[in-house]
């Protein structure tokens, strides 16, 4: 794509639209904006502009939109795809000082919020007026909520509440023209022409800047019971999930760790109080909420007893409110864990729920093939496994060449099964070349004439979602 590059005359304009503080070019501003938690990929914006007001985002699409410069807008940064990684250099639109909760409506069960508050801060907010919002990626604590929209993230809980979308009523965008609209309504049931709300959730910042979210909550739970199960093999843990669920159980949370998963976060958060002998693979930690505990604490010893069908050793049932907070904490920074230990590259995969042991199986083998190690953990009870794809020992040549042909086998397998190659992290820019396996020609067409409409001159996040 060729794209203007910014000149002095553009950084003036920006400055005249949002003020001097606000527009940034020293190198320490495009450095912070130049990479995302994806591997350890750079790539340097020429200006980074923190707009202030809806009305100054709109005259900066609008001018970039005459003048061919690209724009990416960005969040928190934490990110797993490369989705807000300025790849053709231009305007990084860092949303951070959209951080307000502008309402929350407890008759109606709804808030709105600007785009760059904290996930975690809006729960908390939600959850001191006796409301729940249930989507809580890993990175929750830091994450913003317009980045989890524009992602579709999931989460821990989607099992049994879903993900960012089955909250999500209403948008405010900024188009790349410029031109400021409403996706929707704000309300729980809408067949009123085409889905325009549902259409930029997941979009990945390539259709519209989020300035408003309007998203429905429901009443808070009171309690939850958490325990974590010990597999000695992995494949079992994965056969115990759909078990549970057949058995008429729907837990609030089901994650699996693999052995190394936990491992290598226990060692990262200095955890202890946690027995691992050699002989476990893996883990599930098993959560039920609800605001009953006789009823909780029935249907946990239930899915204790189904468990148990399986090769276990002792299953270890959090007594405290600490216990619970630790072995969260645990499953939460495996991510982090994994990068720590090795140059690493993460695959988000998910099947139908039912065919997860085949899935690791495969993992397994395809590592064995192509010489790769794997730490796989993620929200088994969605079929979502995270695959982190350990650099180790392998050379360069294999790393940078040969492993692509093992992850384009992984996905084929994964479509194979009846899945897809992104649960929750998105496309961006490092599975774009892999969106032919997932789809056939049409059906990129379609999406590419959608972008299109949108934004003709291509300007808004390029170089994502699809192959060049």
């Amino acid at each position: 794509m060729a794209f203007k590059k910014i000149t002095a005359a553009d950084i003036a304009f920006f400055q005249s639209v949002q003020g001097i503080k606000a527009v940034q070019t020293d190198a320490e501003a495009l450095e912070n904006c130049s990479s995302d938690e994806t591997e350890d990929l750079h790539y340097l914006p020429e200006v980074v502009i923190q707009p202030q007001t809806v009305a100054a985002i709109s005259a900066i699409m609008a001018y970039c939109h005459e003048h061919n410069i690209p724009v990416t807008p960005r969040g928190a940064g934490t990110g797993l795809s490369g989705g807000a990684l300025p790849v053709y250099g231009g305007v990084v639109l860092d949303m951070r000082a959209f951080n307000k909760l502008i309402a929350l409506d407890t008759r109606n069960l709804q808030v709105t919020v600007e785009p760059g508050m904290i996930t975690q801060e809006l729960q908390d907010l939600v959850k001191a007026a006796g409301l729940f919002y249930p989507p809580d990626p890993a990175s929750k604590g830091s994450c913003f909520i317009g980045g989890n929209v524009a992602e579709n993230s999931g989460g821990p809980r989607a099992v049994k509440y879903g993900v960012v979308k089955d909250y999500v009523l209403n948008l405010e965008i900024v188009l790349p023209d410029g031109e400021v609209m409403w996706t929707g309504a704000n309300v729980l049931k809408n067949a009123t022409g085409y889905n325009l709300t549902q259409l930029i959730v997941g979009s990945e910042g390539t259709l519209g800047i989020i300035t408003k979210i309007v998203l429905r909550l429901i009443p808070a739970v009171q309690h939850d019971v958490l325990m974590l199960v010990p597999f000695r093999k992995a494949v079992a843990a994965c056969e115990a999930v759909n078990t549970i669920f057949m058995a008429g159980y729907t837990p609030s949370a089901m994650e699996f760790m693999e052995r190394d998963a936990l491992e290598w976060s226990m060692q990262y958060t200095q955890a202890t109080g946690i027995s691992l002998p050699d002989d476990i693979e893996a883990h599930l930690l098993i959560e039920v909420d609800g605001n009953n505990m006789d009823v909780l604490y029935k249907d946990m010893e239930a899915i204790a007893a189904i468990v148990q069908r399986f090769d276990i050793d002792d299953i270890l049932f959090a007594d405290t409110h600490e216990q619970k907070q630790m072995l969260w904490t645990l499953r939460r920074k495996v991510g982090e864990a994994v990068k720590s230990n090795s140059i690493y590259k993460e695959e988000d995969t998910v099947v139908p729920r039912a065919e997860l042991p085949e899935l690791l199986s495969i993992i397994k083998e395809l590592g064995r093939e192509y010489g790769f190690q794997s730490v796989c953990y993620g929200h088994a009870g969605d079929g979502n496994l995270h695959v982190n794809i350990v650099k180790g020992s392998m050379s360069d040549e294999d790393w940078n060449n040969k492993l692509t042909d093992g992850i384009r086998q992984l996905f084929a397998e994964v479509v194979r099964l009846g899945g897809t190659i992104s649960g929750e992290h998105g496309i961006g820019l490092v599975q774009k070349n892999y969106m032919d396996i997932a789809f056939n020609n049409r059906q990129l067409q379609i999406m590419r004439s959608i972008k299109q409409l949108f934004d003709p001159k291509g300007i808004l996040n390029p170089g994502k979602i699809f192959a060049d």
